[in-house]
């Protein structure tokens, strides 16, 4: 062989290595799905003496698995970087609050759950923010979350919390300790763990042999369909649809039993899972629900690699509506500022490339943020009293998955004429209220 000929070979061999395997199956992930350019973590929220230090950005490259088709971001950051301070307090959200006590209610009915002698437990149960319905009904429960910040909340409440990551082994631990659970909870957290496959064993460790999991993911379908980009962002590992949460579960020992379409996050998924043997056996019977789902993703075009195609047009038609708005409210001389400081409005700005020339604060219910500044952006974080002294001309929305609920609060913007705006799924600018 010669020299070039070698050459060549360990550059091939280098690139290969550099490829990521998939989280599920193990295969290259060398097709690319979307590619939103370098971001900092989404919830890694600046203090004031830290805008004049040096961020780190990442990659936001999401690629999906030609074999098994599961679209996934690689683990850019860590698990541990990303939650073991995290910002995101769910029980600011009053719709969610209500979604997650609707929630209990009809677990509680449909599994008949009693105080006598059922036990609850939820992975990534935050603040409390459900599990204080649990306890509400007498139901002895259980909380898992790995980031302190908010689990030191949840106790607060009362509410018995154990600040650790899941996987099989600690699920395992759990199981030992507390006893199998009737229903174990995984609320908007099954995207969130890099290695998922482990996670779902965790999961089949806590639950009873007769019990149920049921997992609330937002649904790719409705990403793709709505332009939801800005739900992609580091702590997000993978995109989920019906099929490929199935083939997760599946490794787990775990099978998808019933199915729920959901409003919340711009469209989600909500499935039932049991024991992969209680199915087997015929005592579980899955519902018309999953086959129906699993049609209309074939429909969309989901069960094929080349029906993930598209998409980066699509986003690049956001950014550039959303660019245009701010610019020529610019030149108008029009004050625009954001209501909200959540993770996913920091995937759209940074990658707008907004900064506080166009967009000139935000404002937030949560207290943490207040006096902060947003991650690559550096657009400053104010409580949501600074709306009125600030009387902007627009106020942009960026957790617009709760539009309806933060319209309404911010009805008194159309006392100085104001407008509200949202980026997602297009540009529009409506009345407050409305």
């Amino acid at each position: 062989m010669t020299a070039t000929a070698s050459a060549a070979a360990a550059a091939r061999t280098a690139a290969s290595a550099s490829v990521p395997a998939c989280r599920l199956c193990g295969a290259e992930l060398t097709r690319t799905f979307v590619d939103l350019g370098m971001s900092p973590p989404c919830e890694a929220i600046l203090r004031a003496d830290q805008i004049d230090q040096g961020e780190t950005f990442y990659p936001l490259n999401v690629r999906i698995c030609m074999q098994c088709l599961l679209v996934q971001l690689p683990a850019y950051v860590a698990e541990t970087e990303i939650f073991d301070d995290y910002a995101y307090f769910s029980s600011f959200s009053t719709s969610w609050v209500e979604h997650a006590r609707q929630y209990v209610e009809k677990a509680t009915d449909r599994l008949g759950l009693d105080a006598g002698s059922s036990f609850v437990v939820e992975v990534a149960s935050n603040d409390g923010y459900l599990l204080q319905h649990v306890q509400a009904q007498g139901i002895r429960c259980l909380g898992i979350e790995p980031s302190r910040t908010v689990a030191e909340a949840a106790v607060a409440k009362g509410i018995p919390t154990l600040v650790e990551f899941l996987g099989e082994q600690s699920g395992r631990t759990v199981r030992a300790e507390h006893g199998p659970a009737d229903l174990v909870v995984a609320n908007n957290v099954f995207a969130h763990v890099p290695d998922i496959v482990d996670f779902a064993k965790g999961l089949r460790a806590l639950v009873a042999d007769d019990g149920r999991v049921t997992i609330e993911i937002p649904h790719l379908l409705r990403l793709i369909e709505g332009n939801e980009y800005d739900t992609i962002y580091h702590e997000h590992f993978s995109y989920l649809s019906l099929l490929t949460t199935q083939r997760v579960l599946a490794a787990a020992g775990l099978t998808v039993v019933d199915v729920e379409e959901l409003a919340s996050h711009g469209g989600s998924l909500r499935t039932w899972s049991a024991p992969t043997e209680t199915v087997e056996s015929g005592r579980v019977v899955p519902t018309a629900a999953v086959a129906e789902v699993l049609a209309a993703e074939a429909d969309f075009g989901l069960h094929s690699v080349e029906g993930h195609d598209g998409f980066a047009e699509q986003v690049a038609q956001v950014r550039d509506d959303f660019v245009s708005f701010l610019l020529d409210a610019r030149r108008a001389g029009k004050r625009v500022v954001a209501y909200g400081a959540p993770g996913k409005g920091n995937t759209l700005l940074n990658h707008c490339g907004v900064r506080a020339d166009l967009l000139e604060f935000a404002v937030d219910r949560n207290p943490y943020k207040h006096g902060r500044f947003l991650p690559g952006t550096h657009i400053p974080v104010h409580a949501p009293e600074a709306l009125d002294a600030a009387r902007p001309d627009y106020v942009v929305i960026m957790p617009w998955n709760l539009r309806k609920e933060i319209s309404a609060q911010l009805a008194p913007v159309a006392d100085w004429g104001g407008k509200l705006v949202v980026a997602l799924p297009h540009l529009e600018v409506f009345e407050p209220g409305t």
